[in-house]
């Protein structure tokens, strides 16, 4: 019973110190770039020794891909509950205003994805990682959209649910990236509320 209780203990306060040096990482690399940020940083602004953060993460690059994963699935999460039947029909108009209400359009994340992008760009090894995060949110999307096809059907011009699904990545991208440079989050929706909605259906807002 007491190693039970001592194992519990163990485990709640390494999932502790975990979420804080990812939390410290992502203030560290918005402030200064992912590429001029060492191990020793992301420990002190925790408030940890590199014994503990080696004791969660081999480097800073799998450091990353947990808060990319932090956030892929938060994405898929929110596509997910904006796309959820929830009677005979999908409503696609209805479900992208839900989509583009919530969905995560964070600059400083946005600072922090494109300079660990650039970062795997002349890295083949982590560009291979990163595509299959990539991967899973598309799949998450398709998944959904599969799920939705038995009461709408999609634009034929993707070719299947697949295609879709990197349409909506590929607007979700376009639209961040603007934001990136104007910072403007409210013209980010309107403009992602509007590429979705000509994505998904005729363009009219009426599912073909």
């Amino acid at each position: 019973m007491v190693a039970e209780q001592t194992a519990r203990r163990v485990t709640r306060r390494r999932v502790r110190t975990r979420a804080n040096l990812l939390d410290a990482a992502f203030a560290v690399f918005a402030a200064k770039g992912f590429g001029r940020v060492s191990i020793e940083e992301v420990c002190d602004a925790a408030g940890y020794s590199r014994g503990a953060f080696y004791s969660n993460f081999d480097s800073l690059d799998e450091l990353f891909f947990a808060l990319y994963r932090q956030r892929a699935d938060l994405i898929a999460e929110q596509v997910a509950d904006a796309l959820a039947l929830d009677g005979p029909a999908l409503d696609v108009p209805e479900s992208v205003d839900r989509v583009t209400e919530v969905l995560l359009l964070d600059v400083e994340w946005l600072l922090v994805k494109t300079d660990f992008l650039v970062h795997a760009a002349r890295d083949p090894a982590v560009a291979q990682s990163l595509l299959e995060h990539r991967e899973r949110l598309r799949a998450a999307i398709a998944d959904r959209l599969g799920r939705a096809t038995g009461h709408t059907r999609l634009p034929a011009v993707f070719g299947g649910i697949d295609g879709a699904a990197r349409a909506v990545v590929a607007a979700y991208d376009g639209v961040t990236t603007q934001l990136l440079l104007d910072k403007d989050v409210d013209s980010a929706r309107a403009w992602l509320k509007q590429l979705l909605t000509a994505l998904l259906t005729d363009g009219s807002g009426t599912p073909q």
